[in-house]
């Protein structure tokens, strides 16, 4: 296709992407206050973890209600009734816009390229989704922790922009971190790093993912910290034991073909050379140039 269909085709494709979150911001609107089934409102979903919190922590503010946050603002309740629609409408409409994105970029790969893309997604997808879930449970525990601090000289009522923020935060964080061992299959896949290296790195990545989970969490609370820490040396193991698999049936098929394993700067076999096939003859020596006769100069002509 010319640069300029191209460009009509991604418009085309953004389109619909964009219309999918549309549309799924409205539904995720419309369920934040509505029940449906025995599906809680998302409101309830979200304030869940809030409402977990021992009440002893809790400011009393509810009337008989339920539990519930303290809005200090005129236009608080709709900025988060919007926030909590935007982020729901992305996580119900993904199907469309993963679907925009695929059919823009599965016209320029090959069936291979396309099965690794396929994959990959998929995989990437359930590591966000298990990361979120486990932030999820775990922020209950940190917010108990945190409010907590107090002891009996305060109680919290936390404002819903400053909460919800904090909660999208530790679901973002969870969520990306968990996405590690993804990485560092796809380096080991791509020739960049070996199992071997990965373990042998074992407790310096131990050491590096405990103190980047006490800086990436937002709260700084230990559960939260040690979750995610022990989350990811988790995952980082995985990873590891999977690049190791990756690298034994390379190594038999490398053997199967007569290659091996080669250093950087060692030489591949010559088909038909050392290895298999028939062998190359040596280049003959170059022979010596016999003593050739000296050219006589040309002999100088003067005009008459």
């Amino acid at each position: 296709m010319p640069l300029m269909e191209h460009l009509y085709e991604l418009r085309r494709r953004l389109f619909f992407a964009v219309l999918g979150l549309l549309l799924g911001t409205v539904l995720g609107f419309i369920w934040f206050g509505v029940q449906v089934g025995p599906i809680p409102s998302l409101g309830d979903i979200l304030t869940r973890p809030y409402c977990a919190v021992p009440t002893e922590y809790l400011a009393d503010i509810s009337d008989a209600q339920g539990c519930q946050l303290l809005a200090t603002g005129p236009f608080s309740i709709l900025q988060i009734r919007l926030k909590a629609a935007l982020m729901a409408g992305a996580v119900l409409s993904s199907p469309i816009w993963l679907y925009q994105l695929w059919a823009f970029v599965a016209p320029a790969l090959y069936s291979r390229e396309k099965k690794f893309a396929v994959t990959f997604a998929a995989s990437a997808a359930v590591l966000f989704a298990g990361g979120a879930v486990l932030a999820y449970i775990v922020i209950s525990e940190g917010l108990s922790v945190l409010l907590g601090m107090g002891a009996d000289t305060a109680v919290a009522a936390l404002d819903p922009d400053k909460y919800f923020s904090f909660l999208i935060a530790m679901l973002l964080i969870f969520g990306v971190s968990f996405e590690l061992p993804l990485l560092l299959i796809m380096l080991n896949l791509a020739g960049a790093v070996t199992g071997a290296k990965l373990a042998k790195a074992r407790r310096y990545a131990i050491f590096g993912l405990v103190v980047f989970a006490g800086l990436v969490v937002p709260g700084n609370d230990p559960i939260t910290m040690l979750a995610l820490a022990v989350a990811l040396v988790l995952l980082y193991e995985v990873a590891v034991q999977v690049s190791r698999l990756h690298d034994r049936r390379k190594a038999k098929r490398l053997a199967a073909e007569g290659l091996g394993e080669l250093s950087d700067d060692e030489a591949s076999v010559l088909p038909g050379g050392a290895g298999g096939g028939v062998a190359v003859d040596p280049v003959a020596p170059p022979a010596a140039v016999a003593d050739a006769d000296p050219v006589a100069p040309p002999k100088r002509t003067t005009d008459s």
